[in-house]
């Protein structure tokens, strides 16, 4: 049977391009497209595929909190997170979600199809050009102290950062806007940032959202 994979990337012409590569292959399949994170994870849903390519930066919900969400419904799907950043931030935040591998965007078509075979024979792959920033930081964790928010505050807080107002952040994942205020006086309370240029620096900074690229 063939390799069934789900293409999520904000990028029309990065879907066509893998795509096209993939689908080279016999014994793999493009079984989906999607735009953002909520598509991801609704067709994860409906076609439980093998392996996801995930971009790690995209608007409404990133890539990081849709692998989180994915894998704990489709825990036999394998997320490979594709990003143009070599920063461990997005590295190391990709893997704690569940990743089973990652990929520079930047990859030759061979280096993509090795990471397709390694993680569905249940094995981690990091990309070339990234294993040194893993090795470093396994070698000299860095000392910053990491402020805990809770899931949905990430999914919160990156909707803020994009610029939706308390009634269409409410409306996207079904809560009342007076509930997303709570939320929202939460984050600035646990972050200690008071404005919304700043808790949109901070977003950007922990690769919450594109707005950075």
């Amino acid at each position: 049977m063939a390799i069934k994979i789900l293409l999520a990337d904000d990028h029309k012409i990065l879907r066509d391009g893998l795509r096209n590569v993939i689908e080279k292959h016999v014994t793999m399949e493009v079984v989906g497209e999607a735009t953002n994170g909520r598509e991801a994870i609704k067709l994860c849903e409906k076609m439980n595929p093998d392996v996801v390519i995930m971009d790690v930066a995209m608007k409404e919900l990133n890539g990081v909190e849709a692998t989180r969400q994915i894998t704990q419904t489709n825990p036999d799907t394998k997320i490979i997170g594709l990003s143009m950043h070599s920063n461990k931030q997005f590295i190391l935040g990709m893997f704690k979600a569940g990743a089973y591998g990652y990929l520079l965007k930047d990859s030759d078509s061979e280096e993509l199809i090795k990471a397709i075979q390694t993680v569905v024979a249940n094995k981690k792959y990091i990309s070339y050009d990234i294993s040194g920033t893993i090795l470093q930081e396994l070698i000299s964790p860095g000392q910053e102290i990491e402020i805990e928010l809770s899931n949905r505050e990430k999914e919160i807080l990156q909707l803020i950062a994009e610029g939706k107002s308390s009634k269409e952040i409410g409306d996207l994942l079904f809560l009342s806007s007076k509930t997303v205020d709570a939320h929202r006086k939460n984050i600035m309370d646990k972050l200690q940032l008071f404005t919304i240029p700043d808790l949109t620096k901070y977003a950007i900074k922990t690769g919450l959202t594109s707005l950075g690229e």
